[in-house]
C-alpha cells in the first residue's frame, strides 16, 4: 500500500517575472547596443531548420535552436550515439549510460532526466517520420548517424507544436546522394573491443536520388558484462514527379541481437572497483535484444509559390526481449510480472500539413500553417519468470494499445521589416488502453483505459534590431502524458497504474542572436519552466521501475553558444548552461520524506562544452590535417528525490585529429581521437530513485579511437 502524501508546502506561485529573466532581460538589451547599428558583420553559415514548421536561418528562427552538420558529426565520435555530438548544445544533457541496453539518458531543460529507458519528455523525428511514439517515448539507438546530414534542437515553447513533448524536439536529417554516385567504405577500432565497418552509396539519375548505408558496431564494453552488437541498413529515396512535387521513400532495419546490463553500482561498490558488475547482472543475464523495421512516405507539393502541402505516412514494427535483474523470490508472488519482458510491438502514423503566404504589402506577409497528426501503436506485452537467464512461466499477457490525435495552427506575421510575431496552438488527445488476458488466483482482471487531453498555446515576437541582431520572446504551455512503460506497473498490485495524471507546463524564454564582425555569432537564451503534477520515479528496483506524480517543479536557467573563426586557421566554439531545477512540494519518494525546495535528480546545474579547432593551410603530404582540443563539463548529478547522494561534477578534456588526402577519383581519411585524456574516473549517469542505492553507472576511463576510410566517386 502506498503511503499518503503529506499535506503540500508550496511556493509562491506567481510571480511578476522570474529573477533569471529580470535579471538577464537587462543583460539582453544592454549586450545588443553595441552592434545595433554595426555594418561590417559577415553572414556566418547557417543551417536551413524548421523551427517554426517552415524554413528559416537559425539566426532567424525565434526559438532557441542549434544544429549540427555532417563534419561535427563525423568527428565527435564512433557514429554510434547521439550523446557524441549534441553534447555541445546548450540546454541539452546527454549522458552515455555505457549501457546500450537501456539507450541514452537525454533531456532538455531537465526534461527527461529521469527516464530510466528510451527518452521520455524530447520528440524525436527522424526525415520527417516520428522516432517517438504517441504516448511520448522515443528510442535514440535506432538513428543511422552515418548517413546524417544534420541534428537540429529546437527548445523552448515553440517545441509545444510539435506535439506531446515538454522539454524539446531533436530533428534528424539524413543525406541526400550527390550528383555524381559515389561508394565510401570505413573502418573504425576503439578501446574496450570497440569495431565499427560501414558501408555507404548514393546519388542521382535524372528525377531519381538515393542513398544507404550500412553499419556494423560491436563492443566489450568498459565495464564487465557491458557488451553489445549492432546492425543498422538506413535508405532514402528522392522522387521529383514534377517541377512541383517530390516523394521521399525512407526505410530502415535496427538489429541489436546483444546489448548486456551491467546495472547500477552502490557508492561502495562504485569506490572500490568502478568497473565490475553486480553479481545479480551475471546471474539473471540482464540485457536485451531488439529487432525494429520502419517504413515511411513523405510527399511534398507546391501548388504556385505561395501554398505547399505536405504528407507522411509510416508503418513499423518492433519486437523487445530485456532480461531484469530481479531475483527469483521477488517473482513468485501471484502479482509479479516475472523477471523477462517480451514486447511485440507495430506503429504507424499518418500526417498533412498545409501552409499558405499571404501577401498584406510591400514589406509585410502571413504565413498560415494547419495540420493534422494521427498515431497509434499496438503492443502484445508479455511476462516470464527469470530463472538465472532462462525464460520461464508466463506470468503477463496483454495488449497495450495508445493512439494521439493532433489539430494544430499556426501564423507567423511579419508586421514589417522590424518586428514578427507567431502564435499557434496544438490541441491533443492521447488514449491508453489494456485488454488483460494473464487472469489468475491472486492475479485480477487489470483491463483498462485512460485518455488525456489538452489544447496548448504559444504566442511569440521577434524584433530584428539590425541586420545583426535579433531579439525574442516566447510563451507557451505544454503536456506530457505518461509513457506506456511508465505506466505499465504500479507499486502494491498487479497491472498497470492508470492514476497516473499527466503534467502540464508553462514556458517563458527570452532570448537575443547577435552577429559580430569577424564571423562571430552569441546566441543567448533565458527560461523559466513551471510544471505541474511533475511525473516521477516511485520505486526502481531490479531494472523495473513504478512512477508517481509528485506535485509541482520549477526549471529556471540561461544558455549560451558562442562561435566564431579567430583566424583564416583557427575557429572556437561554446556553449554554456546555468540551469535551477527544483521540487516546489514536499512528498514521499521510497518510503522518505521529501522537503520543498530539494533539487531534481539527474539535472545537472551547470553544464558547458568549448572547442579551439586548428586547420592549417598547408600543401603537400600533410594537406588536409585539422586537430582539435575540446573541454566537457557536467555538473553534479543527484541521485534522488532526497538529494542524498550524488555524482561529483566533472571536467574533461579529448583531443582529435585528422587527415585527407584526394587521388583521382579516391578520397582517403584517416582520424584519431583520445577522450577523457587525463584518465578520471566518474560517473557518466545515475539511475534515479533505484532502490537498492545502486545509482551509478561508470563512464570510461581514457579512451581511443582510430577510423580509416575511403570514398570513390563514379566521374
Amino acid at each position: 500500500m502506498s503511503m499518503p502524501l503529506p499535506a503540500p508546502q508550496r511556493q509562491d506561485r506567481v510571480r511578476p517575472l522570474p529573477p533569471a529573466l529580470r535579471k538577464t532581460s537587462l543583460v539582453l538589451a544592454l549586450a545588443a547596443l553595441p552592434w545595433a547599428n554595426g555594418t561590417n558583420a559577415q553572414t556566418l553559415e547557417e543551417v536551413v531548420v524548421s523551427a517554426t514548421r517552415s524554413a528559416v536561418r537559425t539566426f532567424d528562427a525565434p526559438a532557441a535552436i542549434q544544429a549540427v552538420g555532417t563534419e561535427v558529426i563525423r568527428d565527435a565520435g564512433p557514429q554510434i550515439n547521439l550523446s557524441e555530438s549534441l553534447s555541445r548544445i546548450p540546454g541539452v544533457s546527454v549522458l552515455n549510460r555505457q549501457n546500450y541496453a537501456q539507450d541514452l539518458q537525454l533531456s532538455i531543460r531537465g526534461f527527461g532526466a529521469r527516464s530510466q529507458f528510451g527518452i521520455r519528455g524530447v520528440r524525436l523525428i527522424v526525415d520527417g517520420i516520428p522516432a517517438t511514439i504517441p504516448d511520448g517515448q522515443g528510442q535514440a539507438a535506432t538513428v543511422s548517424l552515418p548517413s546524417a546530414e544534420r541534428i537540429e534542437v529546437l527548445r523552448g515553447p515553440l517545441s509545444q507544436l510539435y506535439g506531446n513533448s515538454a522539454g524539446g524536439v531533436v530533428q534528424v536529417f539524413s543525406a541526400s546522394g550527390p550528383k555524381i554516385p559515389m561508394f565510401e567504405a570505413d573502418l573504425l577500432f576503439a578501446s574496450n573491443g570497440t569495431q565499427r565497418s560501414s558501408v555507404r552509396t548514393g546519388g542521382e539519375s535524372g528525377r531519381v536520388n538515393w542513398m544507404a548505408d550500412y553499419t556494423d558496431f560491436r563492443t566489450d564494453g568498459y565495464r564487465d558484462h557491458a557488451g553489445a552488437v549492432r546492425k543498422q541498413f538506413n535508405t532514402k529515396w528522392n522522387f521529383a514527379l514534377g517541377d512541383s512535387t517530390r516523394l521521399s521513400l525512407i526505410a530502415n532495419s535496427f538489429n541489436q541481437p546483444r546489448a548486456d546490463d551491467p546495472l547500477g553500482l552502490t557508492r561502495a561498490e562504485f569506490t572500490a572497483n568502478p568497473r565490475q558488475v553486480n553479481p545479480i547482472a551475471l546471474t539473471m543475464n540482464t540485457g536485451n535484444s531488439v529487432q525494429q523495421d520502419q517504413f515511411g512516405a513523405v510527399l511534398e507539393h507546391r501548388f504556385d509559390a505561395d501554398k505547399r502541402l505536405s504528407a507522411r505516412v509510416y508503418y513499423g514494427e518492433r519486437d523487445v526481449t530485456s532480461r531484469l535483474g530481479l531475483p527469483l523470490a521477488a517473482q513468485s508472488s501471484a502479482t509479479s510480472a516475472g523477471g523477462i519482458v517480451s514486447l511485440d510491438r507495430d506503429y504507424s502514423g499518418i500526417g498533412v500539413q498545409y501552409s499558405q503566404r499571404i501577401r498584406l504589402g510591400r514589406d509585410s506577409a502571413l504565413l498560415a500553417t494547419v495540420g493534422y497528426d494521427y498515431d497509434s501503436m499496438r503492443e502484445r506485452r508479455r511476462g516470464y519468470v527469470n530463472n538465472n537467464g532462462t525464460q520461464a512461466n508466463l506470468k503477463r499477457d496483454e495488449l497495450d494499445t495508445v493512439s494521439s490525435e493532433d489539430f494544430y495552427a499556426q501564423l507567423n506575421w511579419s508586421i514589417n521589416p522590424k518586428w514578427t510575431v507567431i502564435a499557434g496552438a496544438r490541441s491533443s488527445t492521447v488514449r491508453f488502453k489494456v485488454n488483460d488476458y494473464y487472469i489468475a488466483t491472486g492475479n485480477p482482471n487489470d483491463s483498462g483505459s485512460v485518455q488525456y487531453s489538452g489544447t496548448n498555446p504559444v504566442l511569440g515576437v521577434t524584433y530584428h534590431l539590425a541586420d545583426n541582431v535579433n531579439l525574442y520572446a516566447n510563451w507557451g504551455r505544454g503536456m506530457e502524458t505518461p509513457t506506456f512503460a511508465e505506466i505499465a506497473y504500479r507499486s502494491g498490485g498487479s497491472g498497470p497504474n492508470f492514476g497516473l495524471m499527466a503534467a502540464r507546463s508553462r514556458h517563458l524564454e527570452m532570448g537575443a542572436k547577435l552577429r559580430l564582425a569577424d564571423n562571430h555569432r552569441i546566441d543567448v537564451a533565458v527560461f523559466s519552466i513551471n510544471n505541474d503534477n511533475e511525473l516521477s520515479v516511485d520505486t526502481n528496483i531490479g531494472g523495473r521501475s513504478t512512477f508517481k506524480n509528485v506535485g509541482d517543479t520549477r526549471r529556471e536557467g540561461v544558455e549560451l553558444a558562442y562561435s566564431g573563426r579567430l583566424n583564416p586557421t583557427l575557429s572556437a566554439y561554446a556553449a554554456f548552461t546555468v540551469m535551477d531545477a527544483r521540487f516546489l512540494d514536499s512528498f514521499v519518494s521510497n518510503g522518505s520524506s521529501v522537503a520543498a525546495g530539494r533539487k531534481l535528480p539527474g539535472t545537472p546545474p551547470t553544464a558547458a562544452y568549448a572547442e579551439l579547432a586548428w586547420r592549417p593551410q598547408w600543401d603537400g603530404p600533410l594537406k588536409g590535417f585539422g586537430t582539435a582540443l575540446e573541454l566537457v563539463h557536467r555538473g553534479r548529478l543527484y541521485v534522488n528525490d532526497a538529494n542524498t547522494d550524488s555524482a561529483d561534477a566533472v571536467t574533461t578534456f579529448n583531443w582529435r585529429a585528422s587527415l585527407q588526402q584526394k587521388v583521382g577519383n579516391w578520397t582517403f581519411r584517416e582520424a584519431v581521437r583520445i577522450d577523457n585524456i587525463a584518465n578520471k574516473t566518474y560517473a557518466g549517469s545515475v539511475i534515479v530513485n533505484e532502490g537498492n542505492s545502486r545509482f551509478f553507472e561508470t563512464a570510461p576511463g581514457r579512451t581511443w579511437m582510430i577510423s580509416l576510410s575511403a570514398r570513390y566517386d563514379f566521374r
